[in-house]
């Protein structure tokens, strides 16, 4: 609350000290000056060969198709990632991101991408496979983009957790590092990330923390390193009372897993690259229309709120997009016509009791 409330603050504190280490710092009102900003560093630099770790930022502003139809190869290096980009498939989760594909369908992919060997459905032989080809892919980039999970307005660093070390790999061996982050992800001092990296790893996988919690403070000397501040209806969401606690999720996914509907319908089922219960909060806010259809996709239990470890009241969020949808008028007339039967029947105790021995 405290952070949300001064985030201004804490941003600009955050660039000053970011460019006092060295890093070059840029600010993305909406998705597409989020992609113009690194398909310019892309173009400065004349880089073909870009490799990326796991950063829901850039599914949301949809960062690879952009710069392939410029032409230049992106290379997803998480694991779940490789395999859907593979497939040509958005993510279904935002910490397991090939979470609806079982070991068969993945040596299917792999035997067509990686040529491995027909029906063998090893784990261990599959991401052999995947880590000799993603090693070359590591070697040979000449960029690398990461994520941020939690940016330290104290220092100008900030934290990128994985448990593959893809996110290190990629920027040891580029020679320019972008990380993209939402102007929600500041936190005010270093002594504050212990707290959020504990909740962030228990959260989402049940560890005590990720294998690799990596800190990026500056570039190593002959490297860059920019980051990518971006906004893209953030600041509205945060002018909405009703709406703004929203952003302080940290994208564990503990909603998703403990959500009944997106245990029985799957990620892709959400059309947008968050999912889950969060997803049907926040998307509502980056396109009304779009996903009007979101925050209806629930049975309102409130299991998401009870397992959220930063307290987002998501099922009530939830209720209450419904009702802006529904004066905003985009709700479809079939559900409408509907709810005004039923708000009938349940407000005539005589029509109901007809209605209820005509059921039996």
């Amino acid at each position: 609350d405290h952070t949300l409330s001064n985030l201004d603050i804490y941003l600009t504190e955050f660039e000053r000290k970011a460019k006092e280490n060295g890093v070059r710092v840029h600010w993305a009102s909406d998705a597409a000056e989020h992609n113009a900003i690194i398909h310019k560093i892309v173009q400065d630099n004349a880089i073909t060969r870009i490799v990326k770790s796991k950063s829901m930022l850039t599914e949301e502003c949809h960062l690879n198709p952009y710069l392939q139809e410029a032409g230049i190869e992106v290379v997803d290096t998480d694991l779940g990632e490789r395999i859907v980009q593979f497939r040509n498939e958005p993510p279904s989760h935002i910490v397991l991101p090939a979470i609806h594909l079982k070991k068969q369908d993945v040596s299917e992919t792999f035997r067509e991408h990686l040529g491995t060997e027909a029906g063998n459905n090893d784990p261990q032989y599959l991401t052999e496979a995947a880590r000799n080809h993603l090693r070359e892919k590591f070697i040979l980039s000449e960029l690398a983009i990461t994520g941020v999970n939690f940016a330290v307005a104290e220092t100008g660093g900030f934290v990128v957790c994985t448990n593959e070390g893809n996110a290190d790999m990629g920027v040891h061996s580029a020679r320019i590092h972008i990380a993209c982050m939402g102007i929600e992800k500041i936190i005010p001092k270093a002594e504050h990330l212990g707290v959020f990296t504990r909740i962030l790893a228990r959260s989402a996988t049940g560890q005590p923390i990720t294998t690799y919690t990596s800190h990026f403070h500056r570039p190593r000397p002959g490297q860059e390193m920019h980051i990518v501040i971006v906004d893209n209806g953030r600041s509205r969401q945060l002018g909405r009372p009703d709406f703004r606690n929203s952003l302080k999720c940290i994208r564990c996914a503990a909603c998703f897993n403990t959500c009944p509907v997106y245990r029985r319908s799957g990620g892709h089922s959400y059309h947008t690259a968050v999912a889950g219960p969060i997803g049907s909060i926040l998307n509502p806010n980056l396109d009304m229309k779009a996903n009007a259809d979101l925050p209806f996709a629930s049975t309102l239990c409130g299991s998401c709120t009870n397992v959220c470890p930063v307290k987002i009241n998501i099922h009530e969020q939830l209720w209450k997009w419904r009702q802006v949808i529904a004066a905003e008028g985009l709700v479809a007339p079939s559900k409408k016509v509907g709810m005004q039967l039923m708000g009938y029947l349940f407000a005539n105790p005589a029509f109901y009791r007809f209605a209820g021995k005509a059921g039996r």
